[in-house]
């Protein structure tokens, strides 16, 4: 995986893990589901990036 799409899909996890604490911290539950969407998002980034080096080597 490049370094800039790893960085990218690991930045967007990291987002969404702050948006959800947040979100529970206020009790905000919209801003809890939009951080877990955010994080999930980053996690199949991740794994199509690895699924794409695999096939690379």
């Amino acid at each position: 995986m490049s370094g800039e799409q790893k960085a990218e899909a690991k930045g967007e996890q990291a987002k969404g893990k702050l948006k959800e604490t947040a979100g529970r911290l206020t009790g905000n539950e919209r801003l809890t589901g939009k951080g877990r969407a955010e994080q999930v998002k980053g996690d199949a980034r991740e794994a199509k990036e690895k699924v794409k080096d695999t096939f690379k080597h």
